[in-house]
């Protein structure tokens, strides 16, 4: 390789990084004079650098430096990797791909790896005739190789000025689709060799995507040409190299007749974050990975303004609040969460933060701050940041500034309350009627899981507040500013008999805390539906969480969930699920499990009833999720109708009579194994044998562990790590076992234990190691075992899981304080109904 240098200060040596790779000469030649060899490599094999020494000094000016280098082609889905496929005859081979961020482009060649060193590249690679070769540009040249005639040199164009983990090569066997942009950019979707017609899906989404975006940002696309690749073994989900983004088969590629409208619309979601990056990451990049959340966040709440835009059906938003916002208070609620910028040294502390926070929380503050702006201000900012960063790198404060000057709001003041602290505010709401008006009284405080905040330097957050009433749920009464610890706010003419509601559209990064005639008063508009679908998720979603920190008791909870039995909203549906979800699996911890599934097979029956199992005509996307997620819940509850339903349908799916549409798969799975034996595993293992697409074993391998017999259970933790399941796809067997049952949760956390070395060699400290861990031990609750796991990972340290071990620790022990605290009462209560089963 050949680098273009300019040395600024006299020198003997250059220091660049490099890891995993030997050089066998290197020079430099200043321009217009004699070249100069490099007598003396020196490896610093922990910080992955590499300090080339010359004989002679070398002098200011430009100059070409000249390395020759050999480097592996590793199995780590790190780096420069190879990834291996099965061709449609059955033969196994192997593709080369790369995966670069945060630094791995040093694996690769040495360089500066590091995202404010930006360079342009020239590419070039020497591949066999029969491969495709991609890069971040389009081909320019293709000549065959002087020494082998079965070889082609492929000559890329030079690439815009941008950091090494952006940098991409891939050179494999794959068909592809095209088509252009309104804006004239040619898109190609890449698939595997005779599944084309699965990358059309994602084709019209992109297609769809970069004029949405160039509208959005008043700045055009910069490259020629955007490719996006499915390659088979991938540790991410996708990843947004510039003008080639790389992604996991099942985020990309959609079979007509076999994928389920969820993948669908994580495929659309995928899509609109990878593509949002061209901008927002390629084209201005963080300065360092601290602020590496600018990017993710950012990415994370546009992905759903684009969706929103190509797929109004989808009613994207609401979705958000339960998979995004929820999913970050619940992270950030922890002691040992972490603010949103979070100071990053070694390369090693950056794996750890491609998390919850930087992800979700990033984007739900993101999500606040523009409803606080108001869209309009809101682009002006992004345009003027985009247009005075591009093609350099810059930090969270440069973002404020532009959008303070486009909108003349406080924004730096505002929003460093939210990503420099870490945790949120939980709000205390009193009312108090006077003549005419409403009075309220709020009091923020840090909200803590475990338990009401007593620390005494509070944390203050300046909270956009917005308050709606009866009169129309809809719209804001008002908005306000809170500032300070204590805030008194008079609603004019709300009457007596009017209900308030905080946090209209559950917008605000906060939970609330109502006075218990206030809570009263809403549960009502909870029932007759009065409250948008948005707002009753947040109300609900608070309320778990209060009982989960002991601040309410569960029962309260248990009591509004209730309420729900006409509710029609999908995501609402998906959120009080997930809820009922973490409470069962708390309760596999005590001898009244069963009680919890009736009340689940209660709830849920209703809708069930009311939905059926086939679709019925006019329904649409939200009706087909809806009816997985009920059919799934019921049947794993062992609802006998249900499982009845799924038992008869299976059979004809296996035999071919009568194939499950996709939607259905997932539930009838999950209810057939979960109440199976080893023949229904075996047939399951066989379907699974037999995929051709990626989805469906994925969606095989996630309801495996919903097996119950302790020696099935240890046969598909055997599975998960045999050649079957693709590496990146094990973690979710193992977790899929854990969540599974209280034997599995047993079983699995012993199954990593004793394979500890063979998975974390396989994950290498990546992220993947990280969400292993969680999935493993997060259904524990008791201190005995948090103990247990925290004394594992001090004689088996996983440096780039430290934080999430820390996590898992915590959450342990506030799941065995809930036990403590609630079991009983959660008992009495469940007898209870069963005693009078009138449904409130």
């Amino acid at each position: 390789m050949e680098l273009l240098l300019q040395v600024k200060q006299a020198t003997n040596q250059i220091v660049m990084n490099c890891a995993d790779i030997d050089i066998i000469t290197a020079s430099y030649a200043p321009e217009g004079d004699e070249e100069i060899h490099a007598t003396g490599f020196n490896y610093q094999n922990e910080d992955e650098k590499v300090t080339l020494s010359f004989p002679s000094t070398l002098q200011k000016g430009t100059g070409t430096l000249k390395i020759d280098f050999v480097g592996e082609l590793n199995d780590k889905m790190k780096g420069f990797y190879r990834s291996k496929y099965t061709t449609p005859s059955g033969e196994t081979r192997y593709a080369a791909v790369t995966q670069f961020e945060a630094t791995d482009a040093r694996r690769a060649f040495p360089c500066w790896d590091e995202p404010a060193i930006k360079a342009t590249f020239d590419i070039s690679l020497v591949v066999p005739k029969d491969r495709v070769a991609l890069s971040n540009m389009n081909v320019i040249d293709r000549k065959p190789y002087p020494d082998d005639e079965n070889l082609v040199e492929v000559k890329f164009a030079q690439t815009p000025i941008m950091s090494t983990y952006l940098v991409a090569f891939v050179v494999g066997e794959y068909d592809f689709v095209e088509t252009r942009s309104l804006d004239g950019v040619l898109v190609r979707v890449y698939t595997p060799v005779s599944k084309a017609e699965q990358g059309k899906f994602a084709l019209e989404v992109a297609a769809k995507t970069l004029p949405f975006y160039k509208d959005y940002f008043s700045v055009p696309y910069p490259l020629p040409k955007i490719d996006l690749i499915a390659i088979a073994d991938f540790a991410a989900g996708a990843m947004e190299n510039w003008g080639l983004v790389t992604y996991r088969e099942t985020a990309l590629l959609i079979d007509p007749k076999n994928s389920c409208s969820s993948s669908r619309q994580w495929v659309a979601l995928v899509v609109g974050h990878e593509l949002a990056h061209q901008w927002f990451g390629n084209l201005v990049t963080m300065e360092w990975w601290t602020h590496l959340w600018l990017n993710e966040g950012f990415a994370s709440w546009i992905e759903y303004l684009c969706v929103d835009h190509c797929f109004p059906e989808y009613d994207i938003w609401t979705q958000f609040v339960s998979a995004d916002y929820t999913r970050a208070q619940e992270l950030d609620a922890l002691d040992n969460s972490h603010p949103i910028e979070v100071s990053v040294g070694h390369p090693s502390e950056v794996d750890e933060i491609f998390d919850a926070i930087s992800y979700s929380k990033g984007a739900s503050v993101i999500r606040m701050l523009h409803n606080y702006i108001g869209d309009e201000d809101f682009r002006k900012g992004m345009n003027l940041y985009l247009t005075k960063f591009q093609q350099k790198n810059a930090a969270t404060e440069d973002l404020w500034e532009s959008l303070e000057k486009a909108s003349g709001k406080p924004i730096a003041a505002v929003m460093n309350t939210w990503t420099k602290q870490m945790g949120f505010p939980l709000i205390y709401v009193e009312a108090e009627q006077q003549e005419e008006d409403k009075v309220l009284k709020l009091v923020q405080k840090k909200f803590c899981a475990s338990g009401p905040y007593t620390g005494e330097d509070c944390s203050l957050w300046m909270i956009p507040i917005s308050i709606c009433t009866s009169d129309d749920p809809t719209c804001a009464k008002m908005q306000v500013l809170m500032d300070k610890s204590e805030l008194t706010v008079v609603l004019k003419d709300v009457k007596p008999d009017q209900w308030v509601k905080l946090n209209l559209g559950t917008v605000g990064f906060y939970r609330t805390k109502y006075s218990p005639d206030m809570l009263e008063s809403l549960i009502p508009a909870i029932k007759d539906l009065t409250l948008p679908p948005v707002d009753r998720l947040g109300l609900q979603n608070d309320l778990f969480s209060l009982a989960r920190a002991g601040i309410i008791s569960t029962v309260e909870v248990l009591k509004v969930m209730e309420a729900f039995v006409n509710e029609p909203n999908y995501t609402v549906w998906s959120d009080l699920s997930c809820n009922l979800g973490i409470l069962s699996t708390l309760l596999s911890h005590t001898d009244f499990y069963e009680e919890i599934q009736v009340f689940v097979k209660d709830v849920f029956s209703p809708i069930g009833e009311r939905l059926g199992w086939d679709p019925k005509p006019g329904e649409g996307h939200l009706d087909a999720l809806l009816r997985g997620l009920v059919l799934g819940k019921l049947g794993k509850a062992g609802h006998k109708a249900t499982l009845e339903e799924a038992r008869r349908r299976f059979k004809d799916h296996v035999e071919g009579k009568h194939i499950l549409s996709a939607d259905l798969r997932s539930p009838v799975y999950v209810t057939v194994l979960k109440h199976g034996d080893s023949t229904t595993l075996d047939t399951m293992l066989k379907l699974h044998k037999q995929a051709d697409m990626q989805e469906e074993k994925n969606r095989i391998e996630r309801v495996l562990g919903a097996i119950s017999q302790p020696e099935l259970i240890q046969k598909v933790l055997t599975f998960a790590l045999s050649e079957e399941v693709r590496p990146q796809d094990t973690v979710s067997v193992i977790g899929g076992v854990a969540g599974g049952s209280k034997q599995g949760r047993k079983a699995a956390w012993k199954f990593v234990k004793d394979n500890w070395e063979e998975l974390y060699n396989r994950y290498q400290g990546g992220f993947l190691i990280s969400r292993l861990i969680k999935l493993s031990v997060d259904g524990f609750a008791n201190d005995k075992m948090a103990a247990e796991v925290k004394a594992f990972f001090e004689s088996h340290p996983a440096p780039s899981a430290e934080r999430t071990v820390q996590q898992c620790c915590e959450n342990i022990l506030l799941n065995a304080a809930w036990l403590k605290r609630d079991a009983e009462s959660i008992h009495q209560y469940l007898l209870q109904r069963k005693a009078s089963p009138a449904m409130v």
